[in-house]
């Protein structure tokens, strides 16, 4: 793609949506006909298994759209301050946008704006299952932030979803990757919206008793935001006599550890943890993640054949593998498994902080991880606390601190961490700080441009292990922005709100106690 015009940033990320015109959708499906090869049941599937092609060229002859509604980063030009104008500037600069865009004031603006988008979605050229409201002034986005990845300036208004009849045959009960159980009908195949449903989540217990679904049932099922298949209600006139009410077992249904329901949740979860077979994998890949142990090598496809070949039944198994193990999966030589182990031992020198979070104690990310490590100093201590001492931290409420007492409490992790301990996994421990006693408590950073003496994940960890807070925009409320070399829009937005901003000398001084 060629930009039109001369007053186009240096660097322009643009994002959007890659879809697939119902016209298109059509005739991509009358030559898989031709070709004798298996169509595909909507476009939503058909542009998602195209952009997934190995092969791009084949992707290249799909007939995909796509459409710009926001941009990233962009350094080199300022931009509007509107969402609006920005869009029709990547239209000048030659990026197609939808000519749906409409500017309105008010609730009830936006309601009748939904109306009548619902009223013509049949007409459309593409297929739609909603609308997306957002805020149009760009100072009032970045004062309303996010929320984890999700804006809190934009709202899905979702178009209600096709149902169908069928009827329920069996409720599975699955254990997905974080233990949570949920229980599955297996259902009469039906056709709703186009692709046949066998399968529908009811999510939890609750569901099931509000609903009332039982083996035999007569049933509407929905597809949720026209993807995810769901029971919608039951027709109880057409209740077989002999049925009973479904509730999900106080055992896991893979690994036979006690399941419990936390309060405030309506999931139960597998307390099996790092032991439990359907977690195995997610336990690994995090366990092993940059972020975690930083297990250079160690990737979803070998831990996929390390799960499969059972050559580790828990995280704590790969610090026992011999060369010839490692040599003997696919695609791995001797020189493969030297790296590998070689990189299984470095990790072995690791800190509290990032240990804590390779557990993947849930509610435990990178943050909350830092922050018991610098409270505590010793995982010992941690170990031995309550929900009442840790929720004595800035950050860490009930939620969090249930989750973390009671995966300490469960012996059977206990007994893992021994086990890596015992395989030569450790840290310097620390005297533990108060949030108050750390240089840079309370202060927020914002780091733009390259970095030459030290990784922007280094120099991130570092600034927050005095305390920092790191983000990734520049408001009024950031005490400091650390500019390296090239820095683009983020230090221009700073010097025009009068944030402090330091070059990477000054960053390294800081680091170095010279605040």
């Amino acid at each position: 793609l060629r930009l039109r015009g001369k007053d186009y940033p240096r660097v322009l990320e643009v994002r959007g949506e890659v879809f697939m015109p119902k016209a298109g959708f059509e005739t991509l499906n009358q030559q898989q006909t031709i070709k004798g090869e298996k169509t595909f049941a909507n476009p939503r599937n058909a542009a998602a298994g195209s952009l997934r092609q190995l092969d791009s060229r084949i992707t290249a002859t799909r007939p995909l759209t796509f459409l710009s509604y926001a941009v990233g980063v962009v350094e080199g030009a300022a931009l509007p301050n509107s969402h609006n104008e920005i869009l029709h500037r990547l239209q000048a600069w030659g990026l197609p946008i939808s000519v749906h865009i409409r500017i309105v004031h008010g609730v009830q603006c936006c309601l009748d704006y939904y109306q009548d988008i619902l009223a013509h979605r049949d007409a459309l050229p593409f297929e739609i299952d909603g609308v997306v409201y957002k805020v149009n002034r760009i100072d009032h986005q970045e004062n309303l932030g996010f929320v984890s990845r999700a804006p809190r300036w934009a709202i899905a208004h979702k178009f209600p979803a096709q149902e169908a009849l069928t009827q329920v045959l069996a409720i599975d009960v699955q254990v997905g990757r974080t233990g949570a159980l949920t229980p599955v009908a297996r259902l009469a195949p039906v056709s709703v919206g186009g692709v046949t449903v066998t399968n529908a989540t009811l999510h939890n217990q609750d569901e099931i008793n509000r609903k009332d679904v039982r083996v035999g049932d007569t049933v509407f099922v929905r597809r949720a935001g026209d993807v995810i298949p769901e029971v919608v209600r039951v027709l109880p006139e057409k209740r077989p006599e002999s049925t009973e009410a479904f509730v999900l077992p106080n055992k896991c249904p893979v690994c036979d550890s006690d399941v419990t329901r936390v309060e405030g949740e309506a999931v139960l979860r597998c307390t099996g943890g790092l032991v439990c077979p359907a977690q195995r994998k997610q336990a690994l890949q995090h366990f092993a993640s940059r972020r975690a142990m930083d297990i250079d090598g160690l990737g979803d496809k070998l831990v996929e054949q390390l799960i499969e070949s059972d050559f580790v039944t828990n995280i704590a198994d790969i610090y026992h593998l011999s060369r010839e193990q490692w040599a003997g999966l696919e695609r791995m030589g001797d020189k493969s498994a030297e790296n590998v182990m070689t990189a299984i031992e470095k990790s072995k020198s690791t800190t509290l902080a990032h240990f804590l979070y390779a557990l993947g104690i849930r509610e435990v990310g990178e943050s909350t991880a830092r922050l018991l490590a610098q409270h505590f100093g010793s995982l010992e201590k941690l170990m031995q606390a309550t929900e009442e001492d840790l929720q004595k931290i800035t950050d860490i409420g009930p939620i969090a601190a249930k989750h973390i007492v009671a995966f300490f409490q469960q012996s059977h992790h206990r007994d893992i961490i021994q086990r890596l301990q015992a395989a030569g996994v450790h840290w310097v421990e620390n005297e533990s700080l108060t949030v108050s006693e750390q240089p840079l408590a309370g202060q927020s950073f914002v780091l733009t441009g390259t970095l030459t003496r030290l990784t922007r994940d280094e120099a991130k960890t570092s600034l927050q292990a005095l305390g920092a807070k790191v983000s990734g925009c520049v408001s009024k409320k950031t005490h400091c922005v650390v500019a390296g070399e090239k820095a683009g829009s983020k230090l221009e937005k700073a010097q025009t709100l009068g944030v402090k901003v330091i070059d990477e000398a000054g960053l390294m001084a800081l680091l170095n106690g010279e605040w």
